[in-house]
């Protein structure tokens, strides 16, 4: 809060904005959050708090020319990509990681060809529609079960599973949303039969050492979902080595040919030695979450230093697990109960997001747990997690 302070402009200011904010205002950053709604969880921690439509063109454009911000980190994907652009193009402020990531990363379609037409990465086979009768023809060409989700990424919400023609009305009702900008895509995937599925946190950015831009990978992280919202993440999880190996080639592959420093989070399904890839996030990971407990830096830690060219350490500190907790009813008078009883179970920690309204399946807190095994951090994070209760009356 300087005349001189290096400053970020955060588009989006949920959960993930809000451990991000602190973290660059440990490194010394003056911190600008914007979201469309008062009081998100990351305005309630930055120096400077907007209410914007980050996805507008004319709203972001004239932020950042009020701002004039260092650096420019979306937090979520619908963001007006065109105003980066043109900004980046007219004044040189950097967009994290880059254009060229957010651009891609914003739409299914665009990282889908990347990965699938540019690299050649195992992937399963899929197919994008806009009307019902395009999405009953993708799901029948594709067979029964598959796995349906936006076009546009929302975090692994929305996500529905298809498991017979019975179900199509129904998923076509539960993900597609129609946009101010008109009508948006689906896509419908086919269901792999797989192990497990991953988060590997790629973190690009510059070695001590040789001065040169470099890629360092997390322990992977397992993770759970229940009717389309993530509930329980882990980490690590085995797999086999060469699984491994397969899964930091994909994860290097993909970040490479999107570019930029930061922390990716890319998903994967492994099925034995076998690696899918299934989407990248230019930024820190819900999944990731967990890396709080678990690492000497978290996944939040980590994309401040790697933004700024500061040495990177991905070191695991213990096994561990968090469970979200998830609102079941819609309200704008929400209150907790429960804490004490779930601080009383060993090595566990509870997080409250400070969001100001709840609806059905919104995340509103993270349980986090360590524990000489996962195994037991996973038992541990459920059993803090029942403990907590969300009240919306």
């Amino acid at each position: 809060m300087s005349g001189n302070a290096t400053t970020v402009l955060l588009l989006g200011s949920g959960e993930l904005g809000r451990e991000l904010t602190l973290s660059f205002q440990r490194l010394g950053l003056e911190v600008h959050a914007v979201d469309r709604y008062a009081d998100a969880p990351a305005h309630q921690v930055a120096q400077y708090q907007y209410v914007a439509d980050i996805s507008d063109t004319d709203q972001v454009r004239s932020l950042i020319r009020r701002i004039r911000p260092d650096f420019i980190v979306p937090e979520i994907e619908s963001v007006a990509v065109d105003a980066l652009i043109e900004i980046e193009e007219s004044t040189g402020v950097h967009v994290v990681p880059c254009i060229r990531a957010c651009a891609l990363t914003a739409r299914r379609e665009g990282i889908r060809s990347v990965a699938c037409d540019g690299l050649g990465l195992p992937t399963t086979a899929y197919a994008f529609a806009t009307t019902l009768e395009e999405f009953r023809e993708a799901c029948e060409e594709l067979g029964y079960p598959c796995v349906v989700k936006p076009a546009v990424y929302t975090s692994s919400m929305r996500h529905v599973l298809v498991e017979s023609p019975e179900d199509v009305e129904r998923a076509w009702g539960q993900v597609y949303r129609p946009t101010d900008r008109g009508e948006d895509a689906i896509v419908v995937e086919r269901f792999v039969d797989f192990d497990a599925e991953i988060t590997i946190l790629a973190v690009r950015s510059i070695d001590p050492a040789t001065g040169e831009l470099a890629t360092w990978f997390s322990e992977p992280i397992g993770h759970r979902h229940h009717q389309g919202a993530l509930i329980e993440s882990w980490q690590p999880i085995e797999i086999t080595e060469d699984a491994m190996d397969n899964a930091r080639s994909v994860a290097a592959r993909i970040t490479n040919a999107l570019g930029g420093q930061g922390v990716f989070g890319v998903e994967l399904f492994i099925a034995g030695d076998e690696v899918y890839f299934s989407s990248v996030s230019p930024r820190p990971h819900d999944t990731g979450m967990v890396t709080l407990g678990t690492q000497r830096f978290s996944q939040f830690d980590l994309h401040a230093r790697a933004i700024l060219g500061l040495p990177i350490d991905v070191t695991l500190t213990s096994p561990g697990a968090s469970a979200f907790l998830l609102a079941e009813e819609s309200s704008r008078n929400v209150s907790y109960s429960g804490i004490n009883k779930a601080l009383s179970v060993a090595e566990t920690d509870v997080r409250l997001f400070g969001k100001p309204t709840a609806y059905p399946g919104r995340a509103m807190g993270v349980v986090l747990t360590t524990s000489e095994t996962v195994d037991g951090a996973r038992r541990a994070a459920r059993d803090a997690a029942s403990m907590v209760e969300i009240r919306t009356r």
